[in-house]
């Protein structure tokens, strides 16, 4: 599945990208959604072990009558230009058309595996992206301006590290990982490491601050990810939320 674009289209995808702008209801001029779509490969990350949720395939796991790993991969794809999902095991049991990797490390190491897995294969199939996006499968209601809000928080030159941050919270499955510090990565698994954060502030971090929609008053956590099966049904109250301030 390799992806490819000429230099002539790079080039003009990449001046829309630093110059297209669109107004808002008040007038006001924002840069064009998704515009860095073209240098970014996602990264669903399902390959976690789920020991609390009692046995359960978490990709699997329906919320408002759909497996997170849809809703996920929903949210995910307007913002990059391809996918693929970081599981092990079968991979037929997604009955996904997106590609699905295993971890080229072995041992389920966390997060970071899978980030590397998705960058090699960035690096073989899509040359010319610049950052691996990651995304948690049990994290269904992350925002939908996801990738724009985490190239913009680049903090200097790349190659730059960016996480999400909701509150005092940073959630290091959800981050810009440029594909550039892909051998730096490898190295630092090798040597037994495996925290996300003591990874990334090695390099150039910053963080992307994100709020979350409003309920009845209360403000929802944009990255509430579901652990156990007690998340599920909060999941459910979420999604029925967000679902009624749709139709309004």
């Amino acid at each position: 599945m390799s992806i490819s674009y000429s230099p002539d289209q790079l080039a003009e995808l990449d001046s829309r990208a630093m110059m297209s702008l669109e107004p808002d209801e008040t007038g006001k001029v924002h840069p064009l959604a998704n515009r860095w779509a073209h240098r970014a490969v996602g990264v669903i990350l399902a390959g976690g072990q789920a020991r609390r949720m009692e046995g359960r395939d978490k990709p699997l796991v329906k919320i408002a009558g759909k497996p997170m790993l849809d809703h996920v991969s929903h949210r995910l794809e307007d913002q990059v230009g391809t996918m693929v999902i970081n599981a092990n095991g079968d991979p037929k049991r997604f009955a996904s058309p997106l590609p699905v990797i295993s971890d080229v490390i072995e041992g389920f190491v966390g997060p970071l595996a899978g980030v590397l897995s998705a960058m090699r294969w960035a690096q073989d199939n899509a040359p010319h992206a610049y950052w691996v996006i990651s995304a948690a499968v049990d994290t269904p209601f992350f925002p939908q301006n996801l990738v724009d809000r985490l190239v913009g928080a680049m903090g200097g030159p790349e190659p730059a590290i960016v996480l999400a941050q909701s509150g005092e919270h940073v959630h290091p499955t959800f981050g810009l990982w440029p594909i550039a510090l892909a051998d730096d990565l490898e190295a630092f698994l090798k040597q037994g490491d495996r925290k996300v954060r003591l990874w990334a502030e090695q390099h150039i971090c910053s963080n992307a601050v994100f709020s979350g929609h409003e309920i009845d008053g209360i403000e929802i956590d944009p990255f509430f990810n579901v652990n156990t099966p007690e998340d599920i049904e909060i999941a459910e109250a979420i999604a029925d939320g967000l679902a009624e301030q749709a139709k309004t």
